[in-house]
Formats: C-alpha cells, sequence, structure tokens
C-alpha cells in the first residue's frame, strides 16, 4: 500500500510500531505460561510426594555423587521438599587441599610475585605456619575500608608450604594474617621508622651522642612495617632517638628515662 501511496509514512510506522508492540507483548505471554507450566509441575511433584508420605508409601531415595572425594563443609538445603534444577544443596571440600585467600593493597600487590614466601600467622596456633603465592589476580577490585575510605584491593591465592601437621585444625573460612616476603636478608643494620623523619628530600634521625641529639642525614633502603633498613648514616649500636618532636633539634640537651 505504501509503494502505490495509498498508505503515508506516518500510517505506515504507526503500523510497525503496533506490530513490534504486539509481538513484544505475545512474548512475555508466552515466557508466562513457560513459567505457569513449571510451577505446576513443581506443585504437583509436591504433592505427589505428600501423597506419598501420607499414604505411608516409603520416599523414594535418590543418591547423588560428589565428583570428588570430601568433606561436607556446608548444608545449603536441610528441609526435604522440592528443589529446583541446578540447586546447591550442599557445599563440600577437601580441607586437605585448603589455600589461602588474602586481600592486599594494590600497591602492594605490584610487588608481589608467584613464588614469594608467606608467613601466616595469628591463626590460634603456638607458631606461624609458612606459604607461597601461587596466583596474584590481574584484576582488582574497591573495598570501603573500617576508616571508610575506598581502596583498591587485589586477591593473592597462597598455599601452605608447612607440613600438614602444622596446620590441620584450620578450616574453610577460617581467619589468618599474612605476611609477604619480598625481600630478606641475613645481615642487615636497621632502625625503628619512628626515628625517622624527611629532611628536604631525604631522610634523618637523631643520634645520642654525649647526652645530646645529633641530626644525622640517613640513607634508607627497604622498609617492614615498623622498621626500615640503614644503608648509610648511622653505625650499628648506635642510639636513635624515636618519635621526636618539634622541641628537638641538633645539640639539644636529652635525657634518657
Amino acid at each position: 500500500l505504501r509503494a502505490a501511496n495509498f498508505l503515508s509514512a506516518q500510517a505506515l510506522d504507526t503500523a510497525r510500531t503496533a506490530e513490534t508492540r504486539a509481538r513484544a507483548v505475545q512474548q512475555a505471554a508466552d515466557h508466562a505460561v513457560r513459567v505457569a507450566r513449571f510451577e505446576l509441575e513443581m506443585a504437583r511433584a509436591a504433592v505427589a510426594s505428600a501423597a506419598r508420605l501420607q499414604a505411608g508409601a516409603p520416599a523414594e531415595r535418590l543418591s547423588v555423587g560428589a565428583p570428588v572425594e570430601a568433606r561436607v563443609l556446608k548444608l545449603v538445603r536441610e528441609s526435604e521438599g522440592a528443589v529446583l534444577a541446578g540447586q546447591p544443596l550442599i557445599e563440600i571440600g577437601n580441607p586437605e587441599s585448603l589455600e589461602v585467600e588474602v586481600e592486599v593493597l594494590s600497591t602492594h600487590a605490584v610487588k608481589i610475585t608467584p613464588g614469594s614466601r608467606v608467613i601466616l600467622d595469628r591463626w590460634g596456633g603456638d607458631a606461624a605456619v609458612e606459604g607461597s603465592v601461587r596466583v596474584v589476580e590481574p584484576t582488582g577490585f574497591t573495598k570501603i575500608s573500617a576508616l571508610g575510605v575506598e581502596e583498591q584491593r587485589v586477591r593473592v591465592i597462597v598455599d601452605f608450604t608447612s607440613p600438614r601437621e602444622a596446620w590441620h585444625r584450620l578450616g574453610d573460612g577460617y581467619r589468618v594474617e599474612a605476611r609477604f616476603v619480598i625481600w630478606e636478608d641475613s645481615d642487615v643494620l636497621q632502625l625503628p621508622a619512628s626515628a625517622l623523619f624527611r629532611q628536604g628530600e631525604g631522610w634523618a634521625a637523631f643520634v645520642l651522642e654525649a647526652g645530646r641529639a645529633k641530626l644525622k642525614p640517613v640513607d634508607v633502603g627497604q622498609r617492614a612495617g615498623l622498621r626500615a633498613q640503614v644503608l648509610g648514616g648511622l653505625k650499628a649500636g648506635e642510639q636513635v632517638i624515636t618519635h621526636p618532636d618539634d622541641k628537638i633539634s641538633d645539640g639539644t640537651r636529652v635525657k634518657l628515662r
């Protein structure tokens, strides 16, 4: 009709829109019918099961095989009743194949490599156990810290390297604290990080000499939380002043407490 100019362009567009809307309504109705049929089948199955139980007939038993040798970790469905296809019933796992999932800041994750040594402590045992980094996941995620700050975190997967007897009491979902060894040396001159402060673009510390504070520039290497490696500027055995305030300057008298 449009080709023969018996129908305007606007009328053609209106007809096409109405056709599209009608097809969408039909598809929605067909989907609703399929859902209703499925729900009807589920209801019939539930009624049939209840009728058999009321009649004293033994309940039908179905054996569900586990894909691996494991122990039951969690019962997702405890009560009897009809279940949907694919609905989880139980969670299983092998406690001897435990792995540790650690969330670290992305700025720290870039320093961690597969194979790095990991010390796991504060898990409730008498001694720390060791592990090795298996995977540093390539994607991060945003998490709100306890202080309300948005942080970018990365998951690091750690395998135990200590004997099973050392960590056999650990289970799924247990808490541990992880320390990643990204650098180590057997002979390191170090000092408390609280003794360091900025001086220009470098670091400095106050050393106690003859009852006075002496300012010394310090060449700092690796840092590990509360400790810092000294590459130069200080000697072994020198006494440093921790947490120096603005009242202390080069030559200030200092008394030991």
